[in-house]
């Protein structure tokens, strides 16, 4: 099954979140996927690029526990409950 949304951060190990992103952008099956950057970054270049490959939101991870526990909820709530996904 494929999901309903990804979430990517752009310093992954093995393969840079950017050219995941254009990966997934590229192919066909996955392209409508919505993908949200999750990232420590702050980067404007970040920013920037990551929307001209086609991510669909952009966030800066929160530093403490309890807010990323609420990011979390909030993105499930704004996803699942409150954008019409094909």
């Amino acid at each position: 099954p494929t999901p309903s949304l990804i979430l990517l951060d752009l310093n992954m190990p093995r393969k840079d979140g950017r050219e995941a992103l254009a990966a997934i952008k590229e192919n066909p099956l996955l392209r409508r996927i919505p993908v949200v950057v999750l990232t420590t970054s702050g980067a404007e270049e970040d920013v920037v690029r990551t929307y001209e490959l086609g991510v669909s939101s952009f966030i800066t991870k929160p530093v403490s526990y309890d807010s990323l526990v609420e990011l979390a909820r909030t993105l499930a709530r704004y996803w699942f409950e409150t954008v019409r996904l094909p």
